[in-house]
């Protein structure tokens, strides 16, 4: 982790700079992918699962018997966590249902706005180094609320031809409608163009690796929607002197391995500060079992002394990090004053783990300063909202004229004609008295 002191705004932007990738290779290779996945369907995805994961399948498709065996594998203690977690994040994310409100703009005239789930929606939950069961719960939830009516997931098969079974067992239980044993790019291409076993979606959502992440951004350049640009997870830890230096380490590390190519910020207010969380980040480092990943993560990284509370305040808002911990004694006052973070995790006792597992908000966020303009992954991400108006015949009368004479304006005259149409007979209605 690279220490810098006090240093000049000028050196800012250095500093905050992202781990760059070159994917200009990357991407002609996924494009290739997707085409194939796009022409050939399912006997392409069968070729690139046993290409890329080693497995030959000969359904795509997990069955039930396969859902009821990982189910019976699991120990009682994880479903159990597995449920408090569902629990948390089910009410957190079912507070953020809207009711309809009809507004009347102006006698006569009613509008409101009514949110409909998106019919189908693709889920992608990784399957690497780590199987992240958890993000099956962050995305599933919240489409089961919105009431998307085909949820399918793919997740890369492991050498015994089936998926992690906890990713199995929290797909079943919010809800999923279809799992489909792939992976990586083909998985990507199959929810989006459809083949003869997966549904094609409206919506893709979930992480996974620069291949993926490739693979979403072609298929969104295509007119797919997804979830958020995304790219390596990230954190900033801005911790004072009342910050436990072992917790502040742990934070760091836990974010660190996730991958080489993440990053960890540590912000303070003094050399000692900066000292201390290094030296139990080294103790730490050397008990985990995915030290070198950690390490890798690392060498991305940067321990900035800054000078004060607001300057912290300016210096995490150009940075716009994924996740942001702030171990500090006013932790609720700088967090009021921050505009650019995905979450926000306030006061020594709020580690980013309970955030990603169960606190009840969701570790789907975006990454690589998108969150100046993006926002994590809510029951909003899962629904359209499609707005109506209806007008009686005296909001026609009280509005049309205002309409026309926007419309002349504008050089529309059907648009004028449409009203005006309208008014001359209500107009003609009124003088016969049917009116």
């Amino acid at each position: 982790m690279q220490s810098y002191i006090f240093p000049d705004r000028a050196e800012w932007p250095k500093i905050l700079e992202r781990p760059a990738l070159d994917n200009s290779q990357l991407e002609a290779t996924v494009s290739q992918v997707l085409q194939d996945i796009r022409k050939n369907g399912d006997q392409a995805l069968k070729a690139y699962t046993q290409k890329f994961d080693g497995v030959d399948l000969d359904q795509l498709q997990l069955t039930s018997e396969e859902i009821a065996a990982a189910e019976a594998s699991l120990s009682p203690e994880l479903k159990e966590a597995i449920q408090i977690a569902q629990q948390n994040i089910e009410r957190f994310h079912a507070q953020q249902q809207l009711k309809v409100e009809v507004v009347e703009t102006m006698p006569g005239v009613q509008c409101w706005r009514k949110s409909v789930g998106i019919e189908k929606v693709g889920l992608y939950i990784p399957g690497g180094t780590a199987p992240l069961f958890s993000t099956v719960l962050m995305l599933g939830i919240p489409a089961k609320l919105a009431g998307c009516k085909e949820i399918v997931l793919c997740s890369p098969p492991r050498t015994e031809n089936t998926v992690h079974p906890a990713v199995i067992y929290a797909a079943n239980l919010v809800g999923v409608t279809k799992i489909f044993k792939v992976g990586g790019v083909q998985a990507v291409g199959a929810m989006a163009y459809g083949t003869e076993s997966v549904p094609q979606v409206y919506k893709i959502f979930g992480p996974g690796n620069q291949y993926v992440t490739a693979a979403k951004q072609l298929v969104n350049k295509e007119g797919l929607p997804i979830d958020m640009p995304a790219g390596p997870s990230e954190v900033l830890v801005c911790a004072d002197e009342s910050a436990n230096p072992a917790f502040v380490a742990a934070d760091l590390l836990s974010q660190a391995e996730h991958g080489t190519d993440s990053q960890v910020v540590l912000v303070t207010f003094s050399e000692a500060t900066l000292a201390k969380v290094q030296a139990a980040v080294a103790e730490q480092l050397a008990q985990l079992p995915r030290k070198e990943i950690a390490e890798g993560a690392l060498e991305n990284s940067a321990g900035v002394v800054l000078k004060d509370q607001s300057e912290a305040i300016d210096f995490i808002n150009a940075y716009a990090p994924e996740h942001l911990i702030l171990a500090m004694k006013q932790a609720e006052e700088v967090g009021e004053a921050i505009i650019n973070a995905g979450s926000v995790f306030l006061g020594n006792y709020t580690p980013e783990s309970v955030g990603d597992y169960a606190s009840g908000t969701n570790h789907t966020l975006p990454t690589n300063g998108f969150a100046r303009s993006y926002s994590g992954v809510s029951l909003d991400s899962f629904v359209k909202k499609i707005t109506f108006q209806k007008l009686s015949r005296e909001g026609l009368q009280r509005l049309g004229p205002a309409v026309e004479k926007m419309a002349e304006a504008e050089e529309l005259i059907a648009h004028k004609n449409a009203v005006s149409i309208r008014l001359q007979s209500l107009e003609g209605s009124s003088k016969d008295g049917s009116i």
